[in-house]
């Protein structure tokens, strides 16, 4: 193992221990980690092929289906790698298996049945199990070399046959960098302010336990072995006295027990200190939006900027995983297979999808101005995107009803069956017009009796009149 860091307290397991107590235990880094988690189980996985050619595609629709046909679900197995972010570092195992169908041995069955070589699962082989590093002379790292319960035996794994996530890299250090590291001083101190006030609140609702003793007995004298036995059975005893269903003592006539009540108000407000402590590990990681609200400020704007570098950050995460698989899993994944698969031009690649959903009003607007500036010119491709971003179904393709029915249309032209055809409609219309025309440029009185004939006024009309 490396000693990198000048604490000693977070040197190897020891280290591992404290993280994980700080991930278990404190509030402010378990809502830090379940937002991360939250996030990435919204964001999609896709393998794009490595060129355009048709065996390209094969082998990219290949690794998709080893994603969905591992034991574990791809859910829980990145799940299982996002414990790079609390240690530092994830080593996984890769466990192959032939596609042969349905079996008994649940990492050995297959939804397919090509008889190509998949995943079967990605196993971690857990932080604190991590007995050594292994590089050869060329210092290159080649394996780990664990000691795992129950037999405890040393065994080494390959960086052929595995995994490695780091969140960065110094020095190349496998163990990588915990994003909990520079939240370790202000959670130290909060755990002791928490553990502080818990004291003093017991104490002051309580109040502080005394106990007299009779001045014929010298507890200060330690050579008096009897009286230094008597001393230590009080001093046990007033440590433990708690206001609770065990709540007695048993004493002699002659002593005598007192509780001290609270002089006053503390001079220090315990609660701001355990909040500033709080807020000051959130920022360490860009989440202290978790704390807007609790404070009775910050606006929505602010929230909103914040939630955005917040998920910009959790992209860099993604990206590490999708980059470890590129070029640690899939490579492999795709030469043992590779006289299926024939000549690609490259291998295919894991991609993620965002983290966040977005502002769909922000998007319409800027859509708007960019096509009507003509920046932008609208196609099938905008439409999708467009239909994604806003969550819409997709596309179908609809005839443009626009378009004549031939059938119909031949039935409308037909004297017999339908009406007038189109070209006897025009005349009749044109004819009707021009004695409309007529009437109302003084034409024959015969032609007037076609035009509307003025109405007699009604009773009521003519009583207003």
């Amino acid at each position: 193992m490396f000693s990198e860091e000048f604490l000693t307290e977070l040197n190897g397991i020891k280290g591992i221990k404290v993280y994980k107590e700080m991930a278990s235990n404190d509030d402010t880094v378990g809502a830090i980690l379940f937002a991360i988690k939250m996030l990435i189980r919204n964001a999609t996985w896709t393998v794009e092929p490595g060129g355009s050619g048709p065996n390209d595609q094969e082998a990219a629709d290949f690794v998709e289906t080893c994603m969905n046909d591992m034991s574990s679900t791809w859910t829980d197995t990145i799940s299982e790698i996002l414990s790079f972010l609390t240690y530092g570092w994830s080593f996984h195992e890769i466990c192959y298996k032939r596609r042969n169908g349905k079996k008994r041995d649940t990492e050995l069955s297959s939804k397919y049945s090509d008889g190509l070589i998949g995943w079967s699962k990605l196993p971690i082989r857990s932080q604190d199990t991590l007995y050594r590093w292994e590089y050869d002379n060329n210092d290159n790292l080649i394996g780990m070399t664990q000691q795992p319960p129950p037999s405890y035996e040393l065994l080494t794994i390959p960086m052929t046959k595995a995994m490695l996530f780091r969140t960065e890299s110094v020095k190349d250090n496998p163990e990588g960098r915990s994003i909990l590291r520079n939240a370790y001083r202000s959670w130290y101190f909060k755990r002791r302010m928490q553990e502080i006030e818990a004291v003093g609140i017991e104490r002051d609702l309580a109040g502080l336990p005394v106990i007299y003793v009779p001045a014929d007995i010298n507890i200060w004298d330690t050579n008096d072995a009897n009286a230094q036995q008597i001393y230590q059975a009080l001093v046990t005893m007033v440590k433990n006295i708690r206001r609770n269903e065990s709540e007695g003592l048993v004493l002699p006539e002659t002593y005598k027990v007192e509780l001290l009540s609270s002089g006053g108000s503390r001079q220090f407000n315990t609660s701001e200190v355990i909040t500033r402590y709080s807020t000051a590990i959130a920022q360490t990681v860009m989440a202290d939006f978790i704390m807007l609200g609790h404070e009775n400020s910050g606006s929505w704007a602010l929230s909103s900027d914040k939630t955005q570098l917040f998920s910009t950050a959790i992209g860099a995460f993604l990206d590490i995983i999708c980059e470890t698989f590129n070029n640690q899993a899939i490579p492999t994944l795709i030469d043992l297979n590779g006289e299926h698969f024939g000549k690609i031009e490259d291998y295919p690649e894991l991609h993620h999808g965002d983290v966040s959903e977005q502002d769909i009003t922000k998007v319409a607007e800027y859509l708007k101005a960019m096509v009507g500036a003509g920046i932008i010119i609208p196609d099938e491709n905008i439409e999708d995107y467009a239909r994604d971003v806003a969550g819409l179904p997709a596309r179908t393709d609809i005839p443009d009803v626009r378009e004549p029915d031939p059938i119909r249309e031949a039935q409308r032209r037909s004297p017999e069956k339908g009406p007038q055809s189109g070209s006897d409609k025009k005349t009749i219309d044109s004819e009707e017009n021009t004695d409309e025309a007529e009437a109302g440029s003084g034409g024959t009185p015969q032609d007037d009796k076609k035009g509307k004939e003025p109405r007699a006024p009604s009773e009521e009309e003519e009583g207003i009149e």
